[in-house]
Parts: structure tokens; sequence; C-alpha cells
């Protein structure tokens, strides 16, 4: 469905189904099922670099030059980092931790939309996996907040990134992800 077909969204419901659709639910609610007000579950963020030699060869080939993408964006060498970014979809397609770094690297150059093209991506691939966890889709939260934000959604992106800022403060209390937080 095109950009026009999209049915407007309350920036609530769109956080209630981010949440819900990245299995982030139960992590809310354990959290503010807590004794403290306010208080919620905290997630170690997943690092693209944990990845390295799981699956299959290809998927190892393919996560390495993501990392070694994650590298160049922080040595600020953008064009040579979504080199790295695009040859890891050449050796593998279904990489969700390709699209999470192009996501992340789409923000930094600039393409918001894009960065929301890429995270969508990622979302489906990490579910595809059966990586639906906490950790994994705070990242993604955190990354449509950003997106949102330099969309020109403050509104609905303050949602986000309160969301992903209790769940990964030290993370993503600043509201971005760097190229070494992700690697």
């Amino acid at each position: 469905m095109g950009k026009e077909g999209r049915r407007p969204w309350s920036a609530a419901a769109s956080v209630a189904s981010c949440l819900f659709g990245l299995g982030l639910a139960f992590a809310c609610v354990s959290g503010c099922a807590s004794s403290k007000p306010g208080a919620s579950a905290s997630v170690e963020p997943i690092r693209i670099s944990q990845a390295l030699g799981q699956g299959d060869p290809a998927r190892r080939a393919s996560v390495r030059l993501v990392v070694q993408g994650l590298d160049e964006d922080e040595a600020n060498r953008t064009q040579r980092a979504r080199g790295s970014y695009e040859r890891a979809l050449q050796v593998d397609p279904t990489n969700p931790y390709a699209y999470l770094a192009l996501a992340r690297h789409a923000l930094e150059v600039g393409e918001a939309e894009q960065a929301l093209d890429f995270i969508e991506q990622a979302a489906a691939l990490f579910e595809a996996e059966g990586l639906r966890r906490p950790e994994v889709g705070v990242h993604l939260i955190g990354l449509r907040a950003e997106a949102l934000q330099a969309g020109g959604r403050a509104e609905e992106a303050q949602l986000y990134f309160e969301t992903a800022g209790d769940l990964a403060p030290a993370v993503w209390r600043d509201g971005t992800l760097s190229a070494s937080e992700l690697r």
C-alpha cells in the first residue's frame, strides 16, 4: 500500500502496535507491575557483533560486512559504510541486522523515510527468524522515534523515545543510536 493509502494512526496506537508486534508488551507490563510507579523493565540492547559466527556461511559473511559498515560509519566514512551494508544484503538478503544498520545509517545521512522502510524490513525479518525479543525491539522502537522526529512528527516520536529510553536508558536516553552502540 502506498503512502497515500496509509491510514493515519494516533501516536499511542502506533506505539502500542509496535510494542505488541515486537513482543515488548510483556516487558513493559512486567516493568509497570514493579513496586515503583513509572518504573519499567530495562533490557540490554542487542549489538550486531553478538551475531558474528552465528548462522550459515552466508549469514556469517553478511554480518561481518555489517560490522565493517558500522566501523566505517563510526569513522565518518558514510559512503563506504553504505557500500558494506549493501554488500551484506547481496550476500544475504534476509539478514535483519543489515536492515537495522541501514536504518541507523539512513537516519545519520538524513533519509528518514527510507529509514522507516528499513525498520519495517528489519522487524519483519527478525519476526520471521523468531528473534522477536526486547533486546532487538528496543532498537526498532528507538530508530522509529528518530525517523519520526526527523520526518517532522515530533509528537508521535515522543512516545517511542520515552519507551526506548525507559527500556534501555544507557543507549536510548540521548535519543540516538550511534554506530558504536549498535556494533
